[in-house]
């Protein structure tokens, strides 16, 4: 079955407004179970009572995070003030998730090493970028070859979450790799020219108008492209897309399995490590704050946390024996 017209018309007002595929995901299911939650009436009859029994909901008889809790409530201010173009109150009368937020799994650096040794070429070139800058996976894949800034050894990061810009480190070591990437970037580019049908990388239509030629240019390409030329399902247009996402993962599980490494990797985890690494070596938190991109310096508190040994510091009487 497919969407309702009223999904239909917000997808692609969210499309026209440059929303992420997975934000625009995620929205929409939340949307469609705040309506079915209510009985599939359309939510500009429902207020904010009706808001806040739904959160209440999901907090206590699903058992929400506070995460996912947060998603949902953004899902329906969206719909109601921006889409619907409707008035939302406080929404304080509700019922607040109270399960915790877990701890992040967090690699030693020995396991970092060990994790590397079982990979070569691109992918281990990724994987470190995402250990080493400490981006997230959908950052990675979205790098631009002219985001990277050998001279200040920095890579720029361009809407990241909640459409922030920042800069983060780049690890020197990766130079030589990076600049072997962007040969092969340019090699692509080349092919990619004498496609008669090929109509350059995607850019946003702002960018469009201002460089009309950059599709065209080396330094918009994406820095770790799709192995092969496809249809942008928007435009239609034949381009080269960016890197799977989804395949960063299923490499990151298959080789912690060859390491021999017991905990749940993802590339998250690699981002939690950089964060606990950093602070380990004596970082600020407000450094690591930055680096991260975080609004609230609250959220890069959970990795002091990590770095407190065995139980709040605590020495086992065991180990007096």
């Amino acid at each position: 079955m497919g969407q309702s017209p009223f999904l239909q018309s917000i997808e692609s007002f969210m499309r026209v407004r440059r929303y992420s595929r997975r934000t625009i995901t995620s929205y929409l299911y939340w949307i469609k179970y705040f309506i079915v939650f209510n009985n599939k009436q359309h939510p500009s009859k429902l207020g904010d009572v009706e808001i806040e029994h739904f959160l209440t909901y999901l907090a206590v008889e699903r058992g929400v995070s506070a995460a996912t809790q947060s998603i949902a409530l953004n899902a329906i201010v969206f719909v109601k003030k921006k889409f619907l173009e409707e008035k939302v109150g406080d929404l304080k009368a509700f019922s607040k998730s109270s399960r915790q937020r877990k701890l992040p799994v967090v690699l030693t650096k020995a396991e970092v090493s060990a994790l590397l040794e079982q990979l070569s070429g691109r992918m281990k070139l990724m994987i470190s970028l995402l250990y080493g800058s400490g981006l997230r996976r959908i950052e990675l894949v979205r790098l631009r070859v002219k985001d990277i800034d050998f001279d200040l050894c920095q890579v720029q990061v361009w809407y990241g979450k909640g459409g922030k810009h920042r800069l983060v480190t780049l690890a020197p070591e990766l130079r030589a790799s990076l600049k072997q990437q962007i040969r092969y970037v340019n090699e692509l580019l080349d092919g990619d020219r004498e496609n008669n049908h090929y109509m350059g990388v995607w850019l946003s239509d702002a960018l469009s108008r201002k460089y009309p030629n950059a599709r065209y240019q080396i330094g918009w390409q994406y820095l770790f492209p799709a192995t092969r030329l496809s249809i942008d399902p928007e435009s239609n247009k034949l381009r080269r897309h960016h890197f799977d996402e989804s395949a960063l993962n299923k490499q990151l599980r298959l080789s912690a399995q060859k390491a021999k490494i017991m905990k749940q990797v993802s590339c998250h985890t690699l981002r939690h490590s950089f964060a606990t690494h950093l602070l380990q070596s004596g970082a600020d938190i407000r450094t690591v704050q930055a680096q991260l991109g975080h609004a609230d310096v609250k959220t890069t508190e959970i990795y002091t946390h990590v770095l407190k040994q065995g139980a709040q510091g605590v020495r086992s009487p065991l180990s007096n024996l």
